[in-house]
This record gives C-alpha cells, structure tokens and sequence, in this order.
C-alpha cells in the first residue's frame, strides 16, 4: 500500500480508570495500571491535518480501549468512532492512522493492538467549555474532564519533556464523566484520571 505523507496536529483528550495520575504516562507503559487493567477512551480535536493531498482539517475522532495488563504488553482491543461529517477519502485515511496501519506515528498501534472491532461513522464532538473538555461519540461515549488545580490557579499542571509517544507535555486531570457504553462494555470512570495534550503526529 502506498501511503501519503500525513500530518494531524490538534488536542487529545484522554480519560482511563486509574486513580489519579495515570503511571502509564511516565513511564511508557511499563507500570502496571492502578487496578492492573486499563479501560479508557480517547478523543482527538484536529485542528490541522492531511492525509496527501486530501484535508482532515476540522474533524474529530474518539477511540475505546481495552487493555489487559501493562500497556506496553500490547494485546489491546480497540473501537473507533470517526467523526459523522467526514467524506469517504477522509474516514479511509483517519481509519489507517488511527488502526496504525498508516505508520509513523500511531505506528506502534500495529504491535500492541490484537484485537480491532473496527471503526464507524458517529456524531463525535470535542468541544470546550472554560477549562473543561466535553467528548461524545454519539451515545457510546460521553466525558468531561478537567484539569486538576494547582498552586497558581494561573497555570495548568503539567508533566513535561516526557517521551510519552502522544505528546511530551501532559496536561494532569480528573474526569468529571466518563461513560463507556459499545461491544458489551459498560464502563462509568466518572472522577478516574484522565490527561490532556497538544498533538503533532505525522507520518509515514
């Protein structure tokens, strides 16, 4: 397959079911997560984007994951939720990135997901309001997360120069929901870690 020089830049917004702060981020997977499983979802606002020639610019993405163990044990299973108003050329190409098969970047998605339930057209919206960050995938997904506070109200608490593949500084925060509802799964991570970070994947 030939694939295009790609480029997503934009905000990702995660929310999982450890306590807070995830350990994963740190230190690259090899913690365990807080209960020794991971079960999360992720939405990514993109803001600029392209896959070649085609844009991506504008569209939203949200993903489920199930994680056995350590993320870097892999074995993952994965649901995507590709945002309703994207053209047929632009869902093919936010499936390869997002599935990894597009490489780069989201390339190591090849070696630890097992398990793809495949990605489907919802109404995805990634908003925000003040500081919080709302998330839906039509009715299989709904959050809202927000950073934790800090000494200076002024300034978000952050992990930074990390070499955590989906962005090196990572906003610390605390899900106000996070409801999981698809493949037999009900999940509620309502007050359970989650994190926020600018993005710049790029590929192949």
């Amino acid at each position: 397959m030939n694939i295009p020089e790609w480029n997503i830049r934009g905000e990702l917004a995660l929310n999982c079911n450890c306590e807070i702060f995830c350990p994963c981020v740190v230190s690259l997977g090899d913690h365990p997560p807080t209960y020794g499983y991971c079960q999360a979802w992720l939405a990514v606002r993109i803001d600029d984007g392209h896959w070649g020639d085609t844009s991506l610019s504008g569209l939203a993405i949200a993903m489920m994951l199930d994680i056995p163990g350590r993320m870097s044990e892999g074995n993952w299973t994965v649901a995507g939720y590709i945002d309703e108003r994207a053209t047929g050329a632009q869902f093919a190409a936010l499936e390869q990135i997002f599935s990894g098969r597009a490489r780069g970047t989201t390339g190591l998605f090849r070696m630890l997901v097992g398990t793809y339930l495949g990605s489907r057209r919802e109404q995805v919206e990634f908003h925000t309001d003040g500081d919080v960050r709302h998330v839906s995938a039509g009715k299989h997904i709904l959050g809202a997360i927000q950073p934790i506070a800090g000494a200076n109200p002024d300034a978000q608490v952050k992990v930074t120069n990390t070499q955590y593949w989906m962005g090196p500084d990572v906003t610390i925060a605390k899900s106000l929901k996070g409801k999981v509802r698809d493949f037999g799964r009900v999940w509620n991570l309502d007050g359970r870690s989650a994190e926020i970070c600018q993005i710049d994947w790029r590929g192949p």
